[in-house]
């Protein structure tokens, strides 16, 4: 069976990434996103299991010493982090697999898994991701101030990742987004697994 591909999408607070990610899992197959823990409170419409393993610090800190995190990162005052096992189970079953993680998870999943491919997702100004942040109504000015300071440090990174994305206008990013998953699905390697049967009978070779 062919192993799926491992990809890792990061992007400052506001920046759509949750929704291109959503509508992106809609428009292929073989296509998951991997739920990662955290510590931080369930936000409303929020469900443990779906969105997030939400969990208990002690019980994130038990996690971390048996190792079973691929990566793990403290953002604002909550731990994140992504378990190994569930990564490897979907990789091995011929998923793409994404990671919605910060440029820190994005290191450490580089430096483990080096054929891993990233994407960053930047907002089309600041002012638009500032509108965005306040569109949310989810929190408060100084939280907002800080979420905008933030997205400086975070887009400074920008240089770590192989493929750039601005979500201006979204259908269009989407668009830019699957043809990054499609692309790489047609590698040769990739291809050639899947396509042993056709390619034996093109060249007249017996199964």
């Amino acid at each position: 069976m062919n192993t799926g591909k491992l990809y890792i999408i990061s992007a400052p607070s506001g920046a759509g990434k949750t929704s291109l990610v959503k509508q992106l899992i809609a428009s292929l197959d073989r296509l998951t996103v991997s739920i990662s823990h955290t510590t931080r409170p369930m936000r409303p419409g929020e469900v443990d299991g779906q969105d997030y393993y939400f969990t208990s610090v002690a019980e994130f800190k038990d996690m971390l010493a048996d190792r079973a995190f691929l990566e793990h990162a403290q953002v604002f005052d909550n731990f994140y982090g992504t378990a190994q096992h569930t990564v490897e189970k979907n990789l091995k079953y011929g998923l793409d697999v994404i990671l919605e993680i910060d440029w820190q998870g994005a290191q450490q999943i580089k430096k483990l898994l080096p054929d891993s491919l990233s994407i960053f997702i930047l907002p089309p100004s600041t002012d638009v991701l500032l509108q965005r942040l306040r569109g949310r109504g989810q929190d408060d000015e100084a939280t907002i101030a800080r979420r905008m300071r933030d997205a400086v440090n975070e887009i400074s990174h920008h240089e770590e990742f192989d493929y750039l994305v601005v979500n201006d206008d979204f259908d269009q990013a989407l668009t830019e987004l699957k043809s990054i998953f499609i692309a790489n699905r047609l590698i040769h390697r990739r291809q050639k697994c899947q396509l042993q049967r056709l390619l034996a009978g093109l060249l007249g070779q017996s199964q």
